[in-house]
């Protein structure tokens, strides 16, 4: 089946809730996320380390609207798949990493790939808005969010309390406003969390071992911040 007849067959079919016409983008669209527990990794490459290997920690794996089951890492600005994966070092996916067993594979594992065809069978929503929060799920890696308002002469750290999926498919990271804080530990769901996306000085996601670097001002840390900046 050629792309165009594909593209012809979705322009055909119908979302449900919005009555729209469903497209490519909708068929991408994350319905449905489950923790990372077993730490599970991502290994990816980059042109400028040629014959070497890199791993991250998988946060969550997700389900598409189509049915694939895709790893997501907070990557960047954002959270994404591990197969879509794209730095400035032309960065490329190399596979999923069992360090148990020092195994790689390509495809997701059957156990998340039924925990998640199964949860989205059990669950029914009655979503009126792309708003709407769909799930939200504790941040396990130690995610923190780097802040600055001065070009980077100055870093705060904030610790990413969870992540939340949107009727629409996003999925933003959760810090927590210390100003409404109002009892701890701080759980997701909480009404003091909010979206490092609507803080105007959020810049990146990193995880623990590369936030605890910067915190330390860690020479090869403080180096990759300054290439991101250069970006």
């Amino acid at each position: 089946m050629g792309t165009s007849d594909k593209n012809s067959q979705l322009g055909n079919v119908v979302d449900i809730f919005s009555g729209r016409p469903v497209t490519d983008t909708d068929e991408k669209r994350i319905i449905r996320l489950a923790p990372e527990l077993d730490g599970l990794e991502m290994l990816y490459s980059n042109d400028a380390s040629e014959g070497r290997m890199f791993s991250l920690q998988i946060l969550c794996w997700g389900l598409r609207e189509n049915g694939e089951v895709i790893g997501l890492v907070p990557w960047l600005n954002q959270i994404m798949s591990c197969t879509d994966l794209c730095d400035p070092l032309n960065g490329h996916w190399q596979g999923y990493y069992d360090p148990g067993i020092d195994e790689v594979f390509e495809d997701a594992p059957l156990h998340k790939i039924v925990e998640l065809e199964t949860a989205a069978d059990y669950y029914e929503y009655q979503c009126e808005s792309p708003s709407d929060v769909i799930q939200e799920v504790p941040d396990t890696i130690g995610t923190h969010a780097i802040l600055s308002d001065d070009g980077f002469q100055n870093l705060t750290l904030s610790e990413v309390i969870s992540w939340r999926l949107y009727f629409d498919g996003s999925i933003l990271g959760m810090l927590a406003d210390d100003e409404k804080v109002l009892s701890t530990p701080i759980l997701p769901g909480d009404d003091c969390l909010y979206p490092a996306e609507e803080n105007p000085n959020f810049k990146y996601f990193f995880q623990h071992h590369i936030a605890n670097k910067i915190k330390s001002k860690d020479p090869e840390a403080i180096a990759a911040i300054s290439l991101l900046v250069d970006q």
